[in-house]
């Protein structure tokens, strides 16, 4: 992994006390009791954070119509927008950590241009329910939220998804998610490259990140090499478009080359600036996945 996503991560959780003293329960958790300790890895590698608390006195979405759905042991918060004639259905997903108002941007001009946006905190996230989840959940839930919708009659033509959830987005694209157009913005490829920063994050041998890592497929039914581009980019038949800024701190560009290399006729739009998040906002970043949307 590169060093500047390590560096990126690190500088900004270990800025916290909190995080600080978790580093250095783990890191005692090793040494006396090395099972705890990816017990409490495995514990704290699905918890989202920022926690969701955070965002949950948020007034962003006070005029859209919010309904949760129960979802496995958590819910799916959905928000409708104000009532308006019904156009196609484009699903927006945030990032881990990350709640549906970030998308709201992306929501108000897909709505000027007579799409019907809905948004969606995702387990853990917002004000769904759940305290872990993570990235097999996330596209278990995009399957289900999707094929509800559809069930309810829905046109859900596109589903656009941010960072891990684009992640998700295209393994549930790959395993026949039916819709024909699919924007993914700022994708990591490699899952497991993800955990070996959160060990590096948090201090923790090679060791423990393996077990940790071990522990998360065994439960979820699923190895996470089978997230990677390779191997779900050859299965995505939906129109693909990705988005992806070359200063992006979170999740390298070259990730974003390597879906469009493995996605048939998938399309890159390069941005440069606007890093991980500011995208969400860019007006030609808008404009683009509108076009798409329409196309």
């Amino acid at each position: 992994m590169s060093t500047v996503p390590l560096q990126t991560a690190s500088n900004y959780y270990q800025a916290s006390v909190g995080t600080r003293w978790l580093r250095w329960a783990l890191g005692l958790s090793e040494r006396l009791w090395p099972a705890l300790a990816v017990r409490g890895a495995y514990r704290l590698f699905g918890t989202p954070l920022p926690p969701k608390w955070l965002h949950r006195r948020s007034t962003a979405l006070a005029g859209w119509q919010a309904t949760p759905w129960a979802f496995e042991q958590a819910s799916i918060t959905l928000y409708q927008p104000p009532p308006a004639p019904h156009g196609p259905v484009v699903l927006l997903f945030h990032g881990w950590g990350g709640h549906a108002a970030q998308m709201l941007p992306l929501a108000e001009a897909l709505a000027a241009q007579g799409l019907r946006p809905m948004l969606v905190d995702l387990p853990a996230h917002g004000k769904s329910l759940g305290g872990t989840s993570n990235l097999p959940q996330f596209a278990r839930a995009i399957e289900y939220l999707t094929a509800r919708l559809h069930q309810q009659g829905h046109d859900v033509g596109t589903v656009v998804a941010h960072s891990l959830a684009a992640n998700a987005l295209a393994f549930a694209a790959a395993r026949g998610l039916p819709v024909k157009r699919l924007v993914l913005l700022a994708p990591p490829a490699s899952p497991h490259e993800y955990t070996r920063l959160f060990a590096h994050v948090f201090g923790l041998s090679e060791r423990t990140r393996t077990r940790m890592q071990q522990r998360v497929e065994a439960r979820e039914g699923i190895l996470m090499r089978q997230f990677e581009p390779e191997s779900v980019g050859p299965r995505v038949s939906a129109a693909t478009l990705i988005v992806h800024d070359r200063e992006d701190r979170i999740n390298r560009f070259a990730d974003a080359e390597t879906y469009r290399n493995a996605i048939p006729g998938a399309r890159l739009l390069e941005t440069c600036g606007l890093g991980h998040t500011r995208l969400l906002r860019d007006e030609q970043v808008l404009a683009a996945v509108v076009a798409h949307a329409r196309a």
